[in-house]
C-alpha cells in the first residue's frame, strides 16, 4: 500500500510524486511505499500548521483535553490492528506491541490531556513594591517533532502529545523505516476531531525531508530522539536560529549487579533489559558489571536463560525476539559481534543470524553475549544497539562507579542492591538522567526523561515537557 503525507487533515501523494520502498523486516520483503518528500511538502505541512494556530491555541483546555484523550480511547479500540502494523513494519514479537507500544501511545495522549488542565502559572507578589508579577505560558506556535524507528508510535506520540496539548500545531516527521502506525494515527485524529492543520504528518529521508523542518525558519522548536550523530547535526543547524531544542540521543546504559541483590528477580529483569525489543531500546542496559564474588554463578545462569529465548517470527505468541529493523542495521550489529571477537572478547552465546522456515529472507539474529577484558573495548563504548551485551566482573564500588561513567553517553543506569547506603551514594554520583535501582523500565509518565553528556539535551516527559513546548513570558502590575 501507499502512504501519504497528512497535510490540513487530508491525505496527499508527495509534490515530485518520488516514494520510497517500506520493507518487511520479517521476511525481507518490500511490502508498500512511503512519500519521499521535499522541502516544498514541509512548506505545505507548516503553512497548514500556521493557519490552523490561533485557533488551536485559543481552545480552551477543557477542549485540547477532550480531543486528546478521544484519541486514546481509539488507539485503545484499535489496539490489535495498530499492534500488527507496529509489528510488520519494526520486526517486534505483535505481542510486545500489543503489550506496551500501542497501550503507551495511548497513555500518552491521555496523560498529556489530562496534564495541560493542571499545568498552571506562577505570580509572585512583590512585598513592599506594591507590585505583582504572574508568569504566562504561551504555545510557541509550530514545532516541528521528529522520531525514530525504534519504539515507533510510543515515541512519536511522546512528543507530538504535549506539543499539541499546550496549544502548538505541529509539522512531525517519523522515521522512514516505520511510518504506518504514524499514517493510522492520522486517520485517528480525524475520527477524534482534531482540527485541521494542528497535527501534520511528513515522511521522507532524514537528510531531506528532516532537513527542512529542522531549517524551516519559522519552525520554532525542535524536539527530536534519534543518534547522537544526527543530534548533533540538528543543534548544529537549529542552534543559530534561535531555536527551543529537545535532543533524546543515544546511550551505552551500565547493568550493576552486586552480590546482596534480589538474586532471581535481578536475572529475570536483566535477561528483559538486555534483549527487550531485540535490544533496539535506547534505555537498555548493555553493559552489564557484575560483583566477582557472584560473577562465574550469574555467567553461567544469565548464558543459559538467554540461549532458552525464542528467536522467531514476530506473529507468533511464543516469540520473544523477532526481526531486526532492516538489513543495513542487522549488518551493523553483526560487525560490532566480529568486532567484540578482534578485541579477544569471549561470544559465550549466540551471534549467528537465524533462518526462520517461510521467512529465509528476514533480519533475524541470536540475542549475544560477550564476555570482555576491558571496559574500554570498542563493544563497551559504542552503542550497538542490536540484541548484544558484554559481561564483566569488577571488585568494588570506585572500580565499578569509575566504568559505568566511562563512556560518552549518560542516558540510564540500573542497580541492583539492598544496601541502601550504596544506593544513595551511587545513585548521586552515576552520570545519568536516569537510575533505577532494583528495577528496570518502571516509568512514571509526570517523572522528567533525558540524559547527560552525549545522550541528548532537556528533557521530556511530565511539566517537564509542557514546559519545553512553551514559552515563559513575565508580567508585572505595579499596584
Amino acid at each position: 500500500m501507499n502512504i501519504k503525507n497528512y497535510i490540513n487533515g487530508n491525505f496527499h501523494n508527495p509534490i515530485q510524486d518520488n516514494w520510497l520502498d517500506n520493507y518487511n523486516p520479517s521476511n525481507g520483503k518490500i511490502y508498500g511505499q512511503i512519500p519521499d518528500s521535499t522541502k516544498e511538502d514541509v512548506e505545505n505541512a507548516y503553512i497548514s500548521a500556521k493557519s490552523a494556530f490561533p485557533s488551536w491555541s485559543q481552545t480552551t483546555l477543557d477542549e485540547r483535553s477532550r480531543i486528546l484523550i478521544k484519541i486514546s480511547e481509539l488507539l485503545e479500540a484499535n489496539l490489535q490492528r495498530f499492534a500488527e502494523a507496529e509489528s510488520k513494519d519494526n520486526g517486534k514479537p505483535v505481542s510486545l506491541a500489543k503489550q506496551i507500544d500501542i497501550p503507551r501511545a495511548a497513555s500518552n495522549f491521555r496523560f498529556f490531556g489530562n496534564a495541560i488542565t493542571q499545568f498552571a502559572s506562577e505570580s509572585h507578589e512583590s512585598i513592599g513594591q506594591q507590585a505583582i508579577n504572574y508568569t504566562l505560558r504561551q504555545p510557541i506556535g509550530v514545532v516541528g517533532c521528529i522520531s525514530p524507528w525504534n519504539l515507533p508510535l510510543y515515541l512519536f506520540t511522546w512528543k507530538i502529545a504535549p506539543a499539541l496539548a499546550a496549544g502548538n500545531c505541529v509539522v512531525a516527521k517519523p522515521s522512514e523505516v516505520t511510518p504506518m502506525t504514524a499514517y493510522l494515527l492520522g486517520e485517528i485524529c480525524n475520527e477524534a476531531g482534531l482540527p485541521k492543520g494542528v497535527l501534520n504528518i511528513v515522511y521522507g529521508l532524514g537528510g531531506s525531508t528532516g532537513q527542512a523542518i529542522i531549517e524551516h525558519p519559522d519552525i520554532k522548536a525542535i524536539s527530536f530522539t534519534g543518534g547522537t550523530a544526527t543530534g548533533a547535526h540538528i543543534a548544529k543547524v537549529a542552534a543559530p536560529m534561535f531555536k527551543k531544542l529537545s535532543l533524546e540521543l543515544g546511550g551505552k546504559n551500565p547493568n550493576i549487579i552486586f552480590a546482596d541483590c534480589d538474586y532471581d528477580d535481578m536475572l529475570a529483569t536483566t535477561v528483559r533489559s538486555s534483549f527487550a525489543n531485540q535490544g533496539q531500546i535506547c534505555l537498555c542496559g548493555s553493559r552489564i558489571f557484575v560483583e566477582h564474588s557472584i560473577y562465574e554463578k550469574f555467567k553461567t545462569d544469565f548464558v543459559n536463560k538467554v540461549k532458552a529465548l525464542k528467536v522467531g517470527h514476530p506473529s507468533e505468541k511464543d516469540t520473544n525476539i523477532g526481526a531486526l529493523v532492516s538489513k543495513p542495521h542487522l549488518e551493523k550489529v553483526k560487525e560490532y559481534i566480529q568486532i567484540a571477537k578482534d578485541e579477544n572478547g569471549t561470544v559465550l552465546c549466540g551471534g549467528n543470524e537465524v533462518t526462520i522456515t517461510d521467512y529465509e529472507n528476514g533480519y533475524y539474529l541470536e540475542p549475544t553475549v560477550i564476555e570482555v577484558q576491558s571496559d574500554e573495548c570498542r563493544v563497551n563504548q559504542e552503542e550497538i544497539f542490536g540484541p548484544v551485551v558484554t559481561i564483566m566482573p569488577f571488585t568494588n564500588e570506585d572500580q565499578v562507579l569509575q566504568m559505568a561513567n566511562k563512556v560518552k553517553y549518560g542516558l540510564s543506569a540500573t542497580l541492583w542492591t539492598n544496601d541502601l547506603k550504596r544506593t544513595m551514594r551511587m545513585s548521586n554520583q552515576l552520570q545519568a538522567g536516569i537510575v533505577w535501582v532494583n528495577t528496570w523500565m518502571l516509568r512514571d509518565l509526570r517523572t522528567p526523561f533525558g540524559g547527560v553528556k552525549a545522550s541528548g539535551v532537556g528533557r521530556e516527559g511530565g511539566f517537564e515537557a509542557l514546559r519545553f513546548f512553551t514559552e515563559a513570558k513575565n508580567v508585572c502590575i505595579k499596584y
